[in-house]
């Protein structure tokens, strides 16, 4: 785990390095003021992001009072490249890595990778082939995102310990901006929908419809520095697996445009309530580059 994280980190950088001397001499919009995840990028070009997410939690709706700390943490890799000549197409891949630790360990214990038994388990979860596309050529800020996620894992839960769903999801994302006039301020929102399926029994999740509205609105003291708040809800509905859930999660964060091609993106969401769920908090950190 810790080779592949080194690894990205360096594709990252060589890649930066060669974008900086090919864009320096053209003044332009910074990409988290052009590219949000409404945008898709053009022919020739990539967009790669890699994005982590720390979920910790102390406080359960499954019971009353303090609970063992369990910690929950995800890193995604998404790659997408532009076909066609009027970038309403993009083609990719989405693969997830996650490390869990549970009964009282300290949070950052994800990052021990240890697989000690009972308490922890990491390792590759799932690979989506991945599409982004423009419906209406008219509309270019609005986009959806279709990919299709394939279970790696063997056990959903091992001597005791969730890393994650033993079942197929069809994920599909509805993405829609907009740029107020002074370009200082921008809203994104964004509907999640995921399809679970498969066998019976082997997943919580299987035979359940998600769906997870998004609103984040956004202010640009600099065309390379935005601030930003988000609200989140996020309802499981039953399609035959007897489990419902919901929770509702709000923040806030920051992006800086490192450089031409590079980004860092950091936020935090605290869970404010929900139902059959964990109430937590989420500490994520993000680099995309589009070359």
């Amino acid at each position: 785990m810790r080779k592949i994280i080194s690894s990205l980190i360096i594709l990252v950088v060589s890649y930066t390095g060669i974008s900086q001397d090919d864009t320096q001499d053209q003044p332009q919009k910074s990409n988290i003021q052009q590219y949000t995840p409404s945008k898709l990028v053009g022919e020739g070009q990539w967009d790669l992001k890699w994005f982590n997410n720390l979920y910790t939690e102390t406080r359960s709706t499954f019971e009353d009072g303090r609970i063992p700390r369990a910690t929950f943490f995800t890193s995604t890799v998404e790659v997408y490249t532009g076909v066609g000549e009027n970038k309403r197409w993009n083609i990719g891949a989405i693969v997830e890595m996650r490390s869990n630790v549970i009964n009282d360990r300290k949070a950052l214990d994800v990052f021990k990778f240890d697989g000690d038994e009972g308490t922890a388990r990491s390792g590759i979860t799932s690979i989506a082939p991945s599409v982004k596309f423009v419906p209406f050529a008219s509309e270019s800020n609005f986009s959806i995102q279709s990919s299709f996620f394939i279970p790696l894992v063997d056990n959903e839960t091992e001597n005791g310990v969730f890393l994650d769903q033993k079942g197929y999801s069809w994920q599909n994302r509805f993405f829609y901006d907009y740029t107020f006039p002074s370009e200082k301020w921008q809203l994104f929102t964004e509907l999640n929908s995921e399809l679970h399926f498969g066998k019976a029994g082997e997943s919580f999740a299987n035979n359940s419809l998600t769906l997870a509205p998004g609103l984040f609105l956004s202010y640009f003291p600099s065309s390379k520095f935005t601030i930003l708040g988000l609200i989140q809800h996020s309802q499981r509905l039953d399609l035959g697996n007897n489990f419902d859930q919901n929770y509702t999660a709000m923040g806030g964060g920051a992006k800086y445009q490192l450089t031409n091609a590079l980004n860092l993106e950091l936020l935090y969401t605290n869970f404010l309530t929900g139902s059959n769920t964990g109430l937590g908090q989420t500490f994520n950190l993000g680099l995309r580059g589009i070359f």
